[in-house]
C-alpha cells in the first residue's frame, strides 16, 4: 500500500507539472493578438490573462474532465500498474510540450496528453484498455472515450477559421468609414476579450489535468467514485495559472506576426472567435486546443481580407505539428514506460 501511496503522490505531482506546462506552453496563445496589436503591455496581458484563468476552473464545470477522464478504463489492472500507465503517459506529454516551446511551435497539449496517456496504455495493457468509441458512434450515435476527443479536436480548427473569417467580415462593414480613432476603441474592448479568452482556457485547458487527477484518486483507492474534488479544481487552477504567468513567450512571435500581421480588429476577433468557441465546447463536455483555435481563427480572418497575405508556409508547419503530435507523444510514453518498468521491475 505504500507502494501505491508514493506512487499516486509522484502522479498528481505530474498531473499539476503537466498542468503548469499547459499553461506555460499556452500563454502565448491567449496574450499573442493583444501584444502584437498593441492593446496590453506584456505586464498588463499577464495580470489580466492570469486574474480570469484563475477563476475559469472553478466556474467552467467538470464536463470536459468527465471525457478526459473516462478515455481509458484501467480498473481492472491492479493499482500500481495502473498509476505507473498514468505517470509515464503524462511525462510524455509534458516532454513532448517542452519540446515544441523549446523551438518556438504552436503545438496542442491536448493532443500531446491523449497520445501520450493513450501510447502508454496500450503499449502497457492493450488496446482494449482504451476507450476508442467506434462502435457506440456508429451504433447508437454517440460520442464517447477517444473518438469524442479526436473529433472535438480536429472539428474546433476548422470552426475557428470559418468562424474567425465571418466575425472578421462582419466587422469590417460595420467600421467600413470608420476614423482611425477606432482602433483605440478596439484596443480597449479587447481587455473584455482577452478576459473571455483566458477564462474559457482556463475552464477548458484546466479540466483535462482535473479529470487525469481524479483518474488517479479513483484507480489508487482513495475516493470511490469518479467525482472531481473542490480541493482538485483549486490545485489545477493554481498550477494552470501559474505557468499563464511565467509565459511560454517563444511562440507570441509565431501567432502574433508569422502567421498574418495582426491589427487591432484582427486581434479583437480572433479573441472574440476563440472564446466563443471554446467557452461553448467546455460546457459541451468536448477537449479543445486553444492552440489550434487561436492559430485557425488568425488564419481565417487574414483570408477573408488578404488571402495571399497569409503565410500559408508558416501555416502549413503549424499544421504539420499538429499531425505529429499525437504519434510523437505516443511514442516518447511508451519509451518512459519502459524505462519505468525496467527500474521498478
Amino acid at each position: 500500500m505504500e507502494t501505491i501511496y508514493w506512487l499516486a503522490v509522484a502522479t498528481v505531482v505530474i498531473v499539476l507539472f503537466f498542468d503548469y506546462t499547459n499553461g506555460f506552453h499556452d500563454a502565448a496563445n491567449i496574450v499573442a493578438t493583444v501584444i502584437a496589436s498593441r492593446a496590453m503591455t506584456p505586464i498588463q496581458a499577464v495580470c489580466i490573462v492570469g486574474f480570469f484563468e484563475f477563476m475559469g476552473p472553478l466556474l467552467g464545470g467538470t464536463a470536459v474532465a468527465n471525457t478526459i477522464g473516462k478515455f481509458v478504463d484501467l480498473s481492472s489492472l491492479d493499482k500500481q500498474t495502473a498509476i505507473l500507465i498514468l505517470f509515464c503517459g503524462l511525462l510524455g506529454a509534458i516532454v513532448w510540450n517542452l519540446a515544441t516551446w523549446w523551438l518556438g511551435i504552436p503545438s496542442s497539449s491536448s493532443h500531446a496528453l491523449v497520445g501520450g496517456v493513450a501510447g502508454a496504455v496500450v503499449a502497457a495493457a492493450g488496446s482494449q484498455f482504451v476507450i476508442w468509441g467506434w462502435t457506440p458512434l456508429m451504433q447508437e450515435g454517440k460520442l464517447l472515450g477517444v473518438m469524442k476527443v479526436l473529433v472535438s479536436l480536429f472539428v474546433s480548427p476548422v470552426l475557428g477559421f470559418w468562424v474567425g473569417f465571418l466575425i472578421h467580415r462582419a466587422g469590417r462593414r460595420l467600421l467600413a468609414g470608420a476614423k482611425p480613432t477606432a482602433n483605440d476603441k478596439l484596443r480597449k474592448m479587447q481587455f473584455v476579450t482577452a478576459a473571455g479568452l483566458a477564462f474559457s482556457h482556463g475552464a477548458n485547458d484546466a479540466q483535462k489535468s482535473m479529470g487525469m487527477l481524479t483518474l488517479v484518486l479513483v484507480l489508487g483507492g482513495f475516493i470511490p467514485k469518479f467525482e472531481v474534488p473542490f480541493w482538485v479544481m483549486l490545485a489545477c487552477a493554481i498550477a494552470i495559472t501559474l505557468g499563464i504567468l511565467s509565459g511560454g513567450w517563444r511562440i507570441v512571435r509565431t501567432l502574433g506576426f508569422a502567421i498574418y500581421r495582426v491589427r487591432p480588429l484582427h486581434a479583437f476577433d480572433s479573441q472574440l472567435t476563440s472564446a466563443l468557441l471554446i467557452l461553448s465546447a467546455s460546457y459541451a463536455g468536448a477537449p479543445v486546443s486553444t492552440t489550434h483555435v487561436v492559430a485557425t481563427s488568425i488564419m481565417g480572418i487574414g483570408y477573408s481580407e488578404r488571402p495571399r497575405a497569409v503565410r500559408w508556409k508558416k501555416a502549413k508547419d503549424i499544421g504539420k505539428t499538429w499531425l505529429y503530435t499525437i504519434p510523437a507523444s505516443a511514442i516518447t510514453a511508451i519509451v518512459i514506460y519502459a524505462i519505468a518498468k525496467i527500474i521498478v521491475g
